[in-house]
Order: structure tokens, then C-alpha cells, then sequence
């Protein structure tokens, strides 16, 4: 995930919150989720993007990223079973503690230390 997608949820549970958007599951074949609500100026705004953006983006955090990483771990399970769930789960809460470590203290360095500097 990036940071629009971040934005992006962060901004989808605020809406949720407001109850001006709430998120369903379908219930006839093929299932999927989908965003109801108000896709008027308001919400257009609070995303900065259009209403199809707002379904676009959607759309693929919940239906592809998010529902095919359980399809995933369904499709290992089913060929090893779940002993290895409790550890893929502690390495990953790792991962993620550590991408939010390293977020916080990113700066951006020249790649070129001789740049600016006066040439003899």
C-alpha cells in the first residue's frame, strides 16, 4: 500500500463515522464488496478525487488487495495447513512496525555528496 491509499482509508473512516458512506458485501455470486452512500460534492471533496476515483480506488484496496490477500492464505492453508498462521502473523505485525519506524524518520539525502560544492 502507499500513501494515497493511507489517506484513502483514513478518509473512508471518517466518512464512515459521519455515516455518510457504509461498506457492504454482496450476496449473490461473485461477491464482492461495495461503497454505498452519498457520492455527492461533499464526499468528492474529502477524497479529492471523483466519484469514479473514489470507486476505482475502492475497488481495489477491498476487492483485489484486500480479499486476495485472504484468498492467499486460504489457497497455502488448503496445501499446508495453518501451522505456519500464528508466525506469518508475528512476521508481519513486524514488518509493518518496522515500515512505520523507518517512515517516521525518512529524509531525503542528495545522492550526489559533491553536488553544489565548488569545482576546482
Amino acid at each position: 500500500l502507499n500513501e494515497k491509499d493511507k489517506a484513502f482509508l483514513e478518509r473512508l473512516k471518517q466518512l464512515i463515522d459521519q455515516d455518510a458512506v457504509w461498506i457492504e458485501r454482496t450476496f449473490e455470486s461473485p461477491l464482492y464488496f461495495v461503497l454505498r452512500g452519498n457520492y455527492g460534492d461533499r464526499v468528492e471533496r474529502m477524497f479529492k478525487l471523483t466519484r469514479q476515483g473514489v470507486r476505482w480506488r475502492f475497488w481495489r484496496l477491498f476487492n483485489d488487495i484486500y480479499v486476495s490477500a485472504y484468498e492467499t492464505i486460504i489457497f497455502i492453508e488448503k496445501q499446508l495447513g495453518p501451522e505456519f498462521r500464528q508466525d506469518a502473523l508475528i512476521i508481519a505485525h513486524d514488518r509493518f512496525v518496522r515500515r512505520q519506524h523507518a517512515l517516521q524518520g525518512l529524509s531525503f539525502k542528495e545522492a550526489n555528496p559533491y553536488r553544489n560544492q565548488d569545482e576546482d
